[in-house]
């Protein structure tokens, strides 16, 4: 599977009601594992609608918020970039399964009204999807052009 963008989230920003600029709403993390149908099912509308989410359940894992959130215009390349500072999940171990991407999302409450935003399975650099938990701390390098792109 490749790296996309859900449906209820594309329509979501067209409609204004996600803002992916720090202070805007608030945007996590988390990762899912082999077993989950988050990378087949992008029509979803909440987090609690993947038949299978899967979610990582090594020792030490935990969601994570992101941090400065910031959408700039990329004039050269005629589009819009989400970018934020790196993820970083610490310590964690082995799951019952490879991780097999991360999940962005909108969270609100929880699960029932939370809203997937972005399916990545190829991030620029740290672990190299699938991989395994071994105890040590996991970094996402987003893309020096953003996490997502707007054309």
């Amino acid at each position: 599977m490749a790296n996309f963008v859900y449906t209820r989230a594309k329509t979501n920003l067209a409609k204004g009601l996600l803002n992916l600029h720090t202070g805007g709403d608030d945007i996590r993390v988390m990762l899912v594992m082999t077993d989950t149908t988050a990378d087949t099912q992008e029509d979803v509308a909440t987090i609690s609608a993947f038949t299978t989410l899967d979610e990582m359940d090594g020792s030490g894992y935990a969601r994570q918020a992101l941090a400065n959130e910031v959408v700039n215009e990329d004039a050269a390349n005629d589009r819009a970039e989400f970018d934020a500072d790196n993820a970083e999940f610490g310590s964690v171990g082995a799951g019952t399964r490879s991780v097999a991407a991360a999940l962005i999302y909108k969270h609100v409450t929880d699960d029932t009204d939370s809203i997937p935003i972005a399916y990545l399975d190829t991030v620029s650099s740290g672990p190299t999807f699938p991989f395994a938990g071994n105890g040590s701390t996991i970094t996402l390098v987003w893309n020096a052009e953003g996490i997502l792109q707007v054309t």
